[in-house]
């Protein structure tokens, strides 16, 4: 389960920060994978209206979400819409009370404030408060990847995502099986996130789903990179986010009788028992840690 709570910023409203773990993306025009989508274990799902649906097929896409959300049950799953650049108003005409708010593809600046001003309008015609409608910008052009400190600074925005296929296309980067060409723009998306007090970044997906293990090497590689969260394409590579980006109950112990023993210490500095000098930055990791684990609505079963 996951929850999406409230987190003190210096902007008009209380941006908002999600624990989700695992993002599914889940085609608009498939009304079946809609129906089924709910229980796959993904923390949160991604109805996507973009790149998964066809040009010739958005009008039917809109149609068939239209339908669906409404009868979409209340459940612990986040629900995100995931707009095109290019046709945004017609995206969000299509949001409910429901919906935690909308991953904006392609984002730039300008792109993210048209959209924050058709989200305060919904927000008006559905009667919710102000700044109900979170925002996931996806960096995936050279100018969004410029601006990810701003976007980062946004009203609305929870977390950055990136989108790695379209930002190495305008790049004209070949990315070798490691991905050694992506590290420093991914830091740059991690850096301007942690600058801008926000949640970590969602890190981007893998279109191999059939080679869980390289899936989770590199889940493995972006979480020491700084992200919380992936993205998946297919239901198979759930269960691998999941437990990556889940502590470990030997991680969550060592963790926790380390805030314990800082707390209950006269000086600012301890060591632990392997004599390891631990100070408020070493245990500020801690509970971060700790943090994840105790998210709001936490439910690994």
């Amino acid at each position: 389960m996951s929850a999406i709570v409230a987190a003190s910023h210096d902007r008009s409203y209380p941006h908002e920060v999600s624990y989700a773990r695992s993002w599914l993306y889940v085609p608009g025009d498939r009304a079946d994978f809609l129906r089924a989508a709910a229980t796959r274990g993904a923390d949160a799902l991604i109805v996507d209206l973009e790149d998964s649906v066809r040009s010739a097929d958005k009008d039917a896409a809109r149609a068939i979400v239209a339908t669906w959300l409404p009868d979409h049950p209340p459940q612990a799953t986040e629900l995100w819409l995931r707009l095109n650049s290019g046709s945004a108003a017609a995206d969000l005409r299509l949001l409910t009370a429901g919906v935690a708010g909308v991953v904006v593809s392609k984002a730039e600046p300008d792109l993210l404030g048209q959209v924050g001003e058709i989200l305060a309008s919904q927000e008006r015609a559905l009667g919710l408060p102000a700044g109900s409608f979170a925002v996931v910008p996806l960096i995936e052009t050279a100018r969004g990847l410029l601006s990810a400190e701003r976007l980062a600074s946004m009203q609305r925005v929870a977390h950055l995502g990136i989108g790695e296929a379209d930002l190495c296309a305008e790049l004209r980067i070949r990315p070798s099986a490691d991905s050694t060409e992506l590290v420093s723009l991914r830091l740059q998306v991690v850096v301007a996130s942690a600058a801008a007090g926000i949640g970590a970044p969602i890190a981007p997906t893998s279109t191999n789903f059939r080679d869980l293990e390289a899936f989770l090497a590199s889940s493995q590689a972006l979480l020491r990179a700084g992200f919380r969260a992936r993205t998946a394409i297919h239901p198979a590579q759930i269960p691998v986010i999941n437990k990556v980006f889940s502590p470990s109950a030997k991680e969550v112990a060592e963790a926790r009788l380390l805030v314990d023993a800082f707390g209950r210490a006269p000086a600012g500095v301890i060591t632990d028992a392997s004599g390891r000098m631990v100070d408020v930055a070493v245990v500020r990791s801690a509970r971060e840690l700790l943090g994840r684990v105790d998210r709001p609505g936490r439910d690994d079963s």
